[in-house]
């Protein structure tokens, strides 16, 4: 008979399924949908932009990789993913060499720099993206492009901005509206435009909007993002609470005539938000891992979010909320760590 032998190794015991490469290529196969539907709308100009964007995301990450002599990984799909999301969040008019600029300093200062994937504190796509916003304002702000079918954003009043996104259109009529020193007929203007985007909320669901090359349909968005939930590649506290919260706080303070008079339906389909909250606010590396504190970050996310369209420069703050939730990642993961069974929350202090 043979001996019983106990065989001694290293931790992890236990091996799940799923890799670094699997999850980082599904994750592409969910935005693929938005993806054509971005082209669709925006036509092949959306097509270059995002390959462009992937193709100076591999090569930077190749490069640096090459540099520092450590295995070079961008096979394993994580710059592809960072590629396609910096394409994801810029006008679809903007000039190619933008993108390559962004997934540059997205993949350089946003990942490599820290050592690379799983060392990252904040999100690399919109680490470039904010680059760029930061840098060249005017094309990020500008250079819309009305979709196929033409743009529900011509609103009366506002002919300057025929292409622009909705909640462009909604922060500019608002500023009509509330300035004391507006003509009645361009008040009167205003509300025509917060009339025509809010009741085409249907459209913002389905496209026919004006805005970047990720953002155009929700409902693209919501079937890759059903696809993540459904593999248990991100977990539904974060969109949930990201979404319900800026539904409830748009609801409260997103509206034009004081609070309380916000549109729910246009608050969560206009703009980002549904690119953001299943694509960038779950990622695994630069958002909390407890459940509490997803949805910690989901609601401190939605905050930012309907503060900075509310008050902010920007019409849109769903970048900026995700890049500052990202920072306080650490903490909430601190705060919010399960209790170790056995032992006290409370820390005896002294020698009692």
């Amino acid at each position: 008979m043979a001996e019983n032998k106990l065989i001694v190794s290293s931790s992890p015991h236990l091996r799940g399924k799923d890799s670094t490469p699997k999850i980082m290529w599904n994750v592409v196969l969910a935005l693929l949908p938005a993806w054509a539907f971005g082209i669709y709308f925006y036509g092949p100009r959306a097509l270059w932009l995002t390959l462009i964007a992937v193709v100076a995301a591999i090569a930077t990450e190749a490069a640096i990789q090459a540099i520092r002599k450590v295995p070079v990984t961008v096979f394993d799909g994580s710059a592809v993913i960072t590629g396609i999301l910096l394409a994801f969040n810029v006008p679809p008019g903007v000039p190619w060499w933008l993108v390559v600029v962004g997934s540059v300093i997205g993949i350089g200062i946003g990942k490599q720099a820290f050592g690379g994937l799983g060392y990252n504190p904040l999100n690399p796509a919109l680490v470039g993206r904010a680059f760029v916003m930061a840098s060249w304002p005017v094309a990020m702000t500008t250079k819309w492009i009305a979709p196929r079918g033409g743009s529900l954003s011509g609103a009366v009043g506002l002919d300057a901005v025929t292409s622009a996104t909705p909640l462009t259109v909604l922060k500019l009529s608002r500023s009509k509206i509330l300035d004391p020193e507006s003509a009645e007929q361009a008040v009167q203007e205003a509300r025509q435009a917060v009339e025509l985007v809010y009741n085409a909320w249907p459209n913002m669901f389905f496209g026919k909007i004006g805005g970047c090359i990720g953002e155009v349909s929700a409902v693209a968005i919501l079937i890759g993002g059903l696809y993540l939930l459904i593999r248990g590649f991100a977990d539904w506290r974060t969109p949930l609470s990201y979404i319900g919260g800026v539904a409830l706080f748009g609801w409260i303070f997103g509206g034009v005539e004081g609070v309380f008079t916000g549109h729910v339906l246009f608050q969560i389909f206009a703009g980002g938000l549904f690119l953001g909250a299943f694509f960038m606010a779950t990622d695994m590396v630069t958002t909390p891992v407890t459940k509490k504190g997803r949805w910690i970050f989901g609601i401190g996310c939605a905050i930012l979010t309907v503060f900075i369209r509310r008050w902010g420069g920007y019409p849109e703050g769903v970048s900026y909320s995700i890049l500052l939730m990202n920072i306080f990642t650490p903490i909430i993961d601190r705060h919010t760590k399960p209790r170790i069974f056995g032992t006290s929350r409370k820390k005896k202090g002294g020698n009692g």
